[in-house]
């Protein structure tokens, strides 16, 4: 019966994507959704951007060991990237009107930083895909005899189909349904666990010591390392196709920015909710927890739960993955589309075939992430890795683009370049300090230094409204 459920609510998200076609036509509709999305679905959308197999499987995974300490990333960089991303970023490239964020490094230092930003920005989400298609993948291991590949192939197809055919009006509508989902099925196993653990100050009363210290202890290595777990996601997603077009979608500025704020300070509440869960059942079934730690929710639910439960909760499960994938894919193929072969084309082709180089590099992207779903299972590592190659290369070139007026080409190119070369440098070192961190400041000096001995010349100033 279960399975039963999980087959009927594909098909229904995959109906979804096929009705969100008709709205869909020309490139701007495919990508932005037409710039028209009212506040329930923007909000929702941004909120369903990274739940995913991080937050559920990952993040919860990593709490019983390491407790808050070790969730800084996810739920709280998320959050707060959400926040900031409302506060400072969003008005001045809403107004600029552009499909990607490529346009915007376009606008602000050119076609040569344009490019190679790009270069930088679709690599990313390859890994970001894949983590999300391993989670789909162990779903349907659990309640099915597939094996990891079989799923992860199965997975990419379903993700890949709704998203080709409706693009970002298709990701927006399953995303309200797919948030309610995620909201209904983590309230309502919440409150399984309390009731079977003999309430909620039972569960946290046996959490290991430690397991809700919030600050790191005292020493200035534990702060800047704290401070390095925050900006993974609070800093390195800003520069983001992802979160970029999800913002972009809504119909109008004031819309975008309150849509920012919900979808944080949901993040940030419903984020908790599995690192709850998780600890209940760790509390009250040691033998899951030992057997695999980051399967420990969806193998506890389909031991201990009823069938009502089941369907709830793998549904909720699927929806937050299906909606973070299929954000994954849209985000890489608009910049393939949009900023490496439309600067080639311009002139040849018309916004329909662009809309077809759209839909054929979601393809291409799903193709790569279910190679290298394939070749690595760990999902915590695959997100974490996605977010810093951002933060240590295109955020410090963003922030200064934006609110920096001596900003030049030659900074955002050398702050790309020695932010990441420095970053891998130092990732291959044992080193007390985060390699992420010396790679951002890298980046930072980089900005600064570049511009001041670079600065653009008369020819070279850009506008960016």
């Amino acid at each position: 019966m279960l399975l039963t459920a999980i087959i009927i609510y594909l098909a229904i998200t995959v109906a979804v994507g096929a009705w969100a076609s008709k709205l869909v036509k020309n490139s701007n509709d495919f990508v932005l959704a037409g710039r028209s999305l009212p506040l329930f679905l923007s909000a929702s959308a941004l909120f369903a951007t990274w739940f995913g197999s991080e937050t559920i499987f990952g993040a919860s995974s990593v709490f019983l060991e390491e407790g808050l300490q070790g969730v800084m990333e996810d739920p709280f960089g998320g959050a707060l990237c959400l926040i900031l991303f409302g506060m400072f970023y969003l008005r001045p490239m809403y107004r600029m009107g552009v499909l990607t964020i490529g346009d915007v490094f376009k606008k602000a230092f050119g076609k040569q930083v344009e490019f190679f930003a790009t270069l930088f920005m679709v690599p990313v989400f390859f890994g970001y895909v894949a983590a999300q298609l391993v989670a789909l993948s162990l779903i349907f291991g659990t309640v099915t005899e597939l094996s990891l590949l079989q799923g992860i192939i199965l997975s990419a197809g379903i993700v890949v189909i709704y998203t080709f055919l409706g693009g970002m009006w298709a990701i927006s509508i399953t995303d309200f349904i797919q948030t309610a989902m995620i909201v209904i099925g983590l309230l309502w196993v919440t409150v399984m666990i309390s009731q079977e653990a003999g309430g909620v100050n039972e569960i946290l009363s046996k959490a290991p010591e430690g397991s809700f210290q919030f600050f790191p202890d005292a020493g200035f290595t534990s702060w800047l390392n704290y401070f390095g777990a925050w900006i993974i996601l609070g800093l390195g997603s800003i520069p983001s196709q992802d979160i970029y077009q999800r913002v972009m979608s809504a119909k109008s500025e004031k819309v975008a920015v309150q849509s920012t704020y919900l979808a944080g300070g949901f993040y940030l509440t419903f984020g908790l909710l599995p690192l709850f869960i998780a600890l209940g059942a760790k509390v009250l079934y040691p033998e899951l927890y030992l057997e695999n730690k980051q399967m420990l929710l969806p193998s506890m639910v389909l031991a201990h739960g009823g069938l009502p439960v089941q369907i709830i909760f793998f549904g909720a499960l699927i929806s937050a993955i299906m909606s973070t994938a299929s954000s994954g894919l849209l985000a890489p193929a608009a910049l393939i589309s949009e900023n490496l072969i439309r600067p080639i084309f311009r002139k040849k082709l018309r916004d329909f075939h662009f809309l077809w180089i759209l839909r054929c590099s979601v393809v291409f992207v799903a193709l790569v992430a279910t190679y290298m779903a394939s070749r690595d299972s760990n999902i915590y590592e695959l997100v974490a890795g996605a977010s810093i190659l951002l933060l240590v290369s295109l955020f410090a070139p963003l922030t200064a683009g934006l609110y920096w007026k001596k900003a030049s080409k030659t900074g955002a190119l050398l702050s790309m370049f020695i932010g990441m070369s420095v970053y891998w440098i130092c990732d291959n070192q044992e080193l007390a300090i985060e390699s992420h961190v010396f790679g951002l400041l890298a980046s930072i000096f980089a900005m600064v230094a570049g511009s001041y001995l670079f600065p653009n010349k008369p020819e070279e100033t850009y506008e960016l409204s």
